[in-house]
């Protein structure tokens, strides 16, 4: 009697469950390619949001002129985002595309319960498994392929992030955008062109070729940068998907206002840069004040320089010199020598009273070879080859411009795509028709490139069209 009583409440129990399951109502979540976000959730009780999430195999650029395989969530690096609200029930379905290879299944950081929803969702090409969990505890996880070797199929890309927002849901922002950092380990070196396959050796030694936001070398530079307004709240949904490598994550130009550590509940304020861990996130929060170009690095900076951890937001809106003044160049000297600087102050123009090195050997010795190398040769993968340069030779008032201003995002030299920074040059126009020439005599095809005159009207035309 006692027993029956016993399996009669737990009947019970598990049909006032099941109704209430039921009783919801049944959202189908929308989900979106990496930058962009599902939008912000505005009811204000639980329902049954249903997921469909496919793994696809697809052969891709992981740089200008590389291609990779990656293993993905959606087909993109990072995963498809998916939004819920704390109290949500979720009904995931996993669908492993028949034209795969490999079996796969997904790790939710946001479930409570043994292998974070793998036991259950573990397919063969071809399969589709579903199963269902409570979100329970607002926050920014990750979410991973757990199959053996776990490391191959994270490394090879199989990660993205579920965000389970607060009851009181999150403050309003002008902008939402997901990044995320991940490690890519090829057989061949940076940029070594070509389809390269998974190195296993280096993912153990963790020396990994790429270390990458959004899956792919450039994939938040040039024409994919992420475009913003001044004045404006961006909310970064950072995550580091591993597998191996920490990110020291950075805006250069930004103070974030706020960072939710670990993708928690609690934040610190003023932060320049935040420490996120393989399988961990961040949400960040800062404000657009000036308008340029700000640039997203992991501050560990030979990933981002050597390994491609670079990506931008492009800021337009009026200058605000109250904020961000303009730079004036001058000779240096004793305090006080300063010029006085009013409105009608030229920019860029000449820097005055520098001594002129017109010798172009000494100003390539001096101030180029620290990148371009002492034999003009470049590094590979992160400064262009100024030896037999294609772009040098047909691109003459673009070369001297480049030293003028200085130029970001990308840059063809002999085949090759470039994505690096150089900054302007405080050089003098005979100084820089100097190191021109002896470029071109030395390194190229031995002429003449430029006068000092034609640097100078360069220069004028750069100041009356900054």
């Amino acid at each position: 009697m006692k027993r029956s009583h016993l399996l009669f409440c737990s009947l019970v129990l598990a049909w006032g469950q099941a109704q209430g399951t039921a009783a919801l109502p049944t959202i189908h979540e929308t989900l979106v390619a990496p930058p962009q976000v599902p939008p912000p959730i505005t009811r204000k009780s639980p329902a049954r949001v249903v997921v469909d999430l496919t793994v696809e195999e697809v052969e891709r650029d992981i740089a200008p002129g590389t291609s990779y395989t990656f293993w993905t969530f959606g087909g993109s690096v990072p995963g498809r985002m998916i939004r819920v609200r704390e109290g949500d029930t979720v009904e995931l379905h996993l669908h492993n595309l028949a034209s795969n290879k490999l079996p796969h299944n997904i790790d939710l950081h946001a479930v409570s319960g043994p292998g974070g929803g793998a036991p259950q969702t573990l397919v063969a090409p071809g399969k589709q498994a579903n199963f269902t969990f409570k979100a329970l505890q607002s926050g920014l996880y990750v979410y991973h392929c757990a199959t053996a070797p776990v490391g191959m199929h994270v490394g090879n890309g199989m990660y993205g992030m579920i965000l389970v927002e607060p009851l009181q849901g999150l403050p309003k922002v002008d902008r939402e955008y997901y990044v995320m950092q991940g490690d890519f380990y090829t057989s061949g070196a940076y940029r070594a062109g070509g389809l390269q396959p998974f190195d296993m050796q280096k993912a153990i030694d963790e020396k990994p070729t790429y270390v990458l936001f959004n899956g792919a070398d450039g994939a938040l530079t040039g024409q994919n940068a992420l475009p913003a307004k001044t004045g404006e709240k961006i909310r970064l949904f950072f995550g580091d998907g591993g597998p191996n490598l920490t990110s020291s994550f950075h805006v250069i130009g930004a103070i974030m206002d706020k960072v939710y550590t670990e993708g928690g509940t609690h934040y610190q304020q003023n932060v320049q840069t935040t420490m996120v861990p393989a399988g961990g996130s961040a949400i960040i929060e800062f404000t657009t004040r000036v308008p340029g170009k700000l640039t997203l690095v992991d501050h560990s900076l030979t990933r981002a320089f050597n390994k491609g951890a670079i990506g931008l937001i492009d800021v337009a809106g009026a200058n605000q010199p109250e904020i961000y003044g303009k730079g004036i160049i001058s000779a240096d000297g004793p305090a006080g020598a300063a010029p006085h600087i009013t409105d009608s102050t030229a920019v860029n123009a000449e820097p005055p009273g520098k001594p002129q090195a017109t010798n172009g050997k000494t100003v390539f010795e001096t101030v180029c070879a620290a990148c371009h190398q002492a034999t003009a040769l470049g590094i590979p993968g992160v400064f262009p080859p100024l030896a037999g340069s294609d772009f040098f030779k047909e691109n003459l008032d673009e070369a001297a411009r480049i030293v003028l201003g200085g130029r970001a995002g990308p840059i063809t030299v002999k085949g090759v795509t470039y994505n690096s920074v150089m900054p302007p040059q405080s050089l003098t126009d005979q100084e820089i028709a100097a190191v021109l020439n002896y470029v071109s005599k030395e390194f190229n095809d031995g002429k003449v490139a430029i006068t000092p005159e034609r640097v100078r009207d360069l220069r004028t035309a750069k100041a009356a069209h900054p």
